[in-house]
């Protein structure tokens, strides 16, 4: 492939943080500098201008469902509902449009911001008022936070024995196993072009914003073993590395399941416990608006250790689903009983992974840190849950939720942070990300804008066992994998005000970013590519500007 020379924009580079141009050739970054010299240096270049535009690196997005995500942009949104009969309004006109026998889809739901004149407003809707909604047809109405869903009579009915599995409600919301068998039943319904429209689907509104890799998360309760493969085989020059959520009981488990699923690691949604939203994240202390419960536990200290020890022993990457204290308290006391046995090196080698990671104590982030264990967290989590009233405070209550998602406690503490949307749970949009991040509902738990595109950037790259110092950042040596991006302005700043009066200083030397404070324009991806690949062209660079 014939050199590149991007020019007359910013490139967030480490090597230099006032460079201007970029030399690619065959798939890697061959050079970052000034305009002039980089003509010089290339004359034979193909010279794209970049009118001002801001060049950075790929991002990133290290906790995704791609069929899910891509079936949530057809079936029926209901985040927008406000209140039961606001959401069984927009599931009758919904259900109206479609045959009799096709499944409705629906997701998003989220209770904790319902009211109502009436009481029952503020509460989900019973199985007889979703039947009369849908009629005779199968209905599929997930929570936003993907633990739990509302079934109607008709989908029930394809599931041999629901009653008797755990998570069971005849009237209301089917969680755990409950929840897995009709999940399972109404995917049962998806023909296979219908999943692979879905993907590539996600993955092309990725590719949009600037996406180069994602980390697909499947399992046996999530899409199934034949999903799974079907996401790998996907081919859209987005990069997907897979973990498969299933934990193992030994070494030779563990081989023949990493042989027959084909995933990077037996990780990701490993559950060790629920969600908070659906009440069945894993506590020490009951929650505060249901106090008959603390959660489900879905695996206990011995399972953790049994499927750590076997991935450690074959240098492979394990983890866990895992957001309750209790949870948290199981995985880190096997943490530190592996490491006590076989070493901490060995155990850091694997750079295991924990997905979520709200609740965590100091102790804990200690543990982590020195077992050498990534935290794979959503900052949108704290902007739409995490605020006063918000549902965090109402599952937990004062003050406990106040502590959660705190970024700056575990990356003082020396873990290493991945951010992710774990979409369609909240939808991947890399720089609201990096916004959240900064814009933390409590200020101490915010991180710098530096820290927060890291996590979105080389942070996903190390959570996939790339930790050379290269992938994941722009400079001679590493793969040219970049996303280009109008902005409207480019700031260089911290998450707090003490942090911001030195970092803003020119001479602090630190690479500028765009603008993530509130209200600001976000920015626009004009153009992304992976290696030799692009993966989304807007167009607005047009064709090469000529040669050096």
């Amino acid at each position: 492939m014939a050199t590149q020379l991007l020019c007359g924009g910013t490139i967030h580079t480490p090597a230099n943080p006032d460079a201007t141009a970029m030399a690619v050739a065959d798939g890697m970054v061959v050079w970052v500098g000034y305009d002039d010299v980089g003509r010089r240096l290339h004359p034979d270049a193909e010279v794209i201008d970049l009118d001002g535009r801001f060049v950075g690196p790929g991002f990133v997005d290290s906790h995704v469902h791609l069929t899910a995500t891509g079936l949530a942009t057809t079936g029926l949104d209901l985040s927008q509902a406000r209140s039961r009969s606001d959401f069984l309004a927009r599931l009758r006109t919904h259900a109206q449009q479609l045959p009799a026998d096709e499944v409705v889809w629906a997701h998003g739901w989220d209770e904790s911001a319902w009211s109502g004149a009436d009481a029952q407003d503020a509460l989900p809707p019973t199985t007889a008022q979703i039947d009369d909604a849908v009629g005779p047809r199968p209905a599929y109405l997930i929570r936003v936070d993907e633990h739990s869903a509302l079934v109607s009579t008709a989908l029930r009915a394809r599931v041999d024995g629901l009653s008797g599995l755990a998570g069971h409600s005849a009237d209301g919301a089917v969680t755990a196993e409950a929840h897995h068998a009709v999940r399972a039943a109404a995917r049962q319904a998806l023909t296979p072009s219908v999943r692979t429209e879905a993907r590539r689907r996600a993955l092309d509104a990725m590719a949009e914003l600037g996406v180069v890799s994602v980390h697909e998360n499947g399992g046996p309760e999530i899409g199934g073993l034949d999903d799974f493969r079907e996401v790998l085989a996907t081919d859209t020059g987005i990069e997907v590395v897979g973990l498969w959520g299933e934990a193992v009981a030994d070494v030779e488990h563990a081989r023949n399941l990493l042989a027959t699923t084909g995933a990077w690691g037996l990780a990701g949604d490993v559950f060790v416990d629920g969600s908070l939203g659906s009440h069945t994240a894993w506590l020490d202390q009951p929650y505060t608006d249901a106090p008959d419960t603390r959660g489900t536990a879905y695996l206990d200290a011995d399972r953790v250790y049994a499927h750590l020890r076997a991935l450690t022993e074959l240098r492979r990457q394990g983890g866990f689903h895992v957001i309750g204290d209790a949870a948290m308290a199981t995985v880190t006391g096997a943490l530190a009983r592996l490491a006590d046995e076989v070493g901490t090196p060995a155990v850091a080698a694997c750079a295991h992974r924990v997905e979520h990671a709200e609740m965590v104590t100091d102790a804990q982030r200690e543990v982590l840190a020195r077992c050498g264990v990534i935290a794979v967290m959503q900052p949108a989590f704290d902007a739409r849950w995490g605020g006063p009233g918000q549902l965090y405070e109402q599952r937990l209550g004062t003050p406990r939720y106040s502590t959660l998602n705190d970024f700056a406690a575990l990356a003082k503490a020396g873990v290493a942070l991945a951010f992710s949307s774990d979409s369609p749970v909240t939808p991947v949009s890399p720089w609201a990300t990096v916004g959240a991040a900064v814009g933390h509902h409590r200020s101490a738990s915010a991180v710098s804008a530096r820290a927060a595109y890291g996590a979105c950037t080389r942070g996903g790259w190390r959570a996939a066992g790339r930790n050379d110092g290269l992938t994941g950042v722009l400079v001679p040596g590493a793969p040219a994998s970049y996303a280009v991006f109008d902005v409207d302005r480019l700031v260089v700043a911290g998450s707090d005000d003490k942090v911001q009066r030195w970092s803003t200083d020119p001479r602090s030397r630190v690479p500028a970013l765009p603008d993530v404070s509130p209200g600001a324009a976000a920015p626009t991806c004009v153009r992304t590519v992976h290696r030799d690949t692009i993966l989304y062209d807007s167009g607005a660079l047009g064709s090469a500007a000529g040669t050096a």
